[in-house]
């Protein structure tokens, strides 16, 4: 397993990568102020889950094979553009005044739902991905066994750490957002906001060539 210094320094920089401004740290903010805590620690799961699956792909070889393959890359990256685009749509067409849940801070729709939305989103982003390959190497050595079983305990912390920075944007926001809820109109342009904030990032990762991290 790697040495403690260096299961320190990469949680250090992970913390930071995470708390950076990103897609999916912009994802569970959108949601928790649209439709509360519940909703936001829901996707916030869903994103870490997400970083077990590519923990698992940087392992097994898959994401470098997505890294050679510029194919493999676009139309994975067409997918998760379209799977935001998608929630962004349906959330805009959803915009309403909110129920009593919402007010209490609860989700509309089932928790488990939002979970599935952060899993989906995190696991077929190709950026993330890439991110991954490069990323968990670093922290590696051969002086400390297998690369293999460091870059799956690599992969865990970072996803644990995920769950606890994510976890407390959905705390903060979701608490905000519960109190605009209170007013209708507020309620109605929150929905709208994660609907347009949605589509906004479904454009960027068509747009954007690069290979980003989650705080890219």
């Amino acid at each position: 397993m790697p040495s403690l210094e260096t299961l320190l320094g990469f949680l250090a920089v992970s913390i930071v990568i995470t708390m950076a401004p990103g897609p999916d740290n912009l994802m569970v903010l959108g949601q928790s102020l649209a439709r509360g805590r519940a909703a936001g620690f829901g996707f916030a799961l869903g994103c870490a889950l997400g970083c077990f699956t590519h923990t698992l792909w940087a392992v097994l070889g898959v994401s470098a094979a997505i890294a050679a393959s510029p194919m493999a890359f676009f139309l994975l990256k067409m997918a998760g553009a379209a799977y935001l685009g998608w929630i962004g749509v349906q959330t805009l067409r959803h915009a309403s005044a909110p129920r009593l849940g919402s007010i209490k801070g609860g989700a509309n729709e089932p928790w488990p739902r939002y979970l599935r939305r952060g899993f989906i989103a995190n696991a077929i982003n190709p950026k993330v991905a890439l991110f991954f390959l490069a990323f968990l190497p670093q922290f590696t050595s051969q002086a400390h066994g297998s690369p293999t079983l460091q870059m799956i305990m690599l992969g865990s912390v970072f996803a644990l750490q995920t769950i606890l920075v994510f976890g407390a944007i959905a705390f903060a926001a979701g608490s905000v957002g519960r109190l605009l809820a209170r007013t209708p109109a507020a309620a109605v342009w929150l929905d709208r906001g994660a609907g347009l904030l949605f589509i906004g990032l479904a454009l960027r990762l068509v747009l954007d060539g690069g290979a980003l991290g989650l705080g890219s």
